[in-house]
């Protein structure tokens, strides 16, 4: 394989990011020429204070930071002039939807054949669906993939052809317990993929000792204010000790009940909690179900407490998001 053009690193300032952000600045992985960080927008005041931090360490290290975006995500999703884009956010069908089950019967020569269709109101759980996610793509690939472009020498003013045989090495923090969200599939002809954590056997604990003993400390989870795959331990920390970002949530939560001020309105309702109920009521304390039929609230009955704890503890990668099927690049 040739040597690359670059060697960048796509920083989410996280707990995997941040360990190799600090083993390139110390020198343990040499070769870095840049750093890259895709700003939402709306990433909580924590995240931005670690990419401050982080870019002390950089300029130390004589490594450039890269801070790129794409817009808002917050203000676009509300903003009716702006270009629709898919939130992965929780959904409800109105309570009259009606699904159609099939009716099998066994033929003469002793195989299922469907006869016929009985059709019946939807449970509440029938009724649960998830939104398409293109924020991801939109307001991380997208600026991430345009600033490589354009260290690699593409000309303005758009920036999309790369000079022929230039070509990116992307560092991406991926520990040895996410090997399921690796993708080694080409994304474009002016990139490719790199996992140093995978290489060097390191899990996420691994990283988190490393942080540690290099004196770094904590790092909080990189993903948006509202992102509808927090756990319920997210939500909970943000209502008990981060009180203006659960009030922005629990706003953006209302405004979005109807899917936004985008094209057409929902039929039935959007949430950010997978309870598809409203933020400010939905279960994110630890109660057991005994508890919720003690209060008599059926609502609940069919709800997972479990399944949402923690969400995605690593929060939001551009190359491995949770939420459905891989962006494009």
């Amino acid at each position: 394989m040739s040597t690359p053009t670059l060697r960048l690193l796509s920083l989410g300032a996280g707990v995997q990011s941040t360990t190799l952000a600090l083993m390139a600045c110390r020198g343990e992985l040499p070769g870095l020429d840049g750093a890259i960080f895709a700003d939402t927008g709306w990433e909580p005041p924590a995240v931005y204070a670690q990419v401050d931090r982080l870019e002390a360490e950089f300029s130390r290290a004589g490594i450039p930071l890269h801070r790129v975006g794409n817009g808002h995500l917050r203000k676009d999703s509300l903003d009716p002039d702006h270009r629709f884009v898919s939130i992965p956010y929780f959904t409800l069908a109105p309570e009259n939807t009606m699904v159609r089950d099939e009716i099998i019967e066994v033929d003469e020569n002793g195989q299922s054949v469907i006869v016929g269709y009985h059709e019946r109101l939807a449970t509440r759980r029938e009724r649960e669906g998830i939104g398409r996610r293109q924020c991801t793509s939109e307001y991380k690939i997208r600026p991430i993939n345009r600033a490589v472009r354009i260290l690699l020498g593409a000309r303005a003013p758009r920036y999309l052809r790369v000079p022929k045989g230039r070509v990116a090495e992307q560092w991406i923090g991926f520990s040895t317990d996410e090997i399921g969200r690796v993708n080694d599939r080409p994304e474009n002809r002016y990139s490719r993929k790199r996992y140093p954590l995978l290489e060097l056997g390191m899990s996420r604990k691994a990283c988190e000792r490393y942080l540690r003993r290099t004196g770094w400390g904590h790092t909080v989870k990189s993903s948006c204010i509202g992102c509808p795959h927090h756990g319920n331990a997210h939500w909970r920390d943000m209502r008990d000790n981060h009180p203006t970002e659960w009030a922005d949530a629990v706003a953006f939560d209302h405004a979005i009940r109807k899917g936004g001020d985008h094209g057409t309105p929902l039929t039935g309702q959007a949430f950010l909690h997978r309870s598809c109920l409203p933020l400010d009521i939905a279960p994110i304390d630890r109660v057991t179900r005994g508890e919720w039929k003690d209060r008599q609230l059926d609502l609940f009955d069919d709800y997972d407490y479990d399944l949402d704890e923690d969400g995605d503890t690593d929060g939001c990668s551009p190359y491995g998001c949770t939420s459905g099927a891989p962006a494009a690049a």
